[in-house]
């Protein structure tokens, strides 16, 4: 599974969901589905004004983690 390990970027960087969602320019209802890993999809353009925000690279905003109960 991708795991979006966007509360430790806030927390890291001691910015709450509201400040993020204003310089990103992205809802903060999207902003939170992120925040509580419960967002389905992506949207490229939003990951990458969430890396501008922070100065990260893409791996430090997600991870993969394999799920070992689950074989394809």
């Amino acid at each position: 599974m991708i795991r979006i390990k966007l509360s430790d970027l806030l927390g890291k960087n001691k910015m709450n969901q509201k400040t993020l969602a204003n310089l990103t320019k992205i809802r903060p209802a999207t902003i939170s589905k992120m925040y509580y890993e419960e967002t389905k999809r992506l949207d490229i353009s939003q990951l990458d004004r969430i890396c501008k925000a922070f100065n990260c690279e893409i791996s430090d905003l997600l991870e993969f983690v394999p799920d070992e109960k689950k074989k394809y």
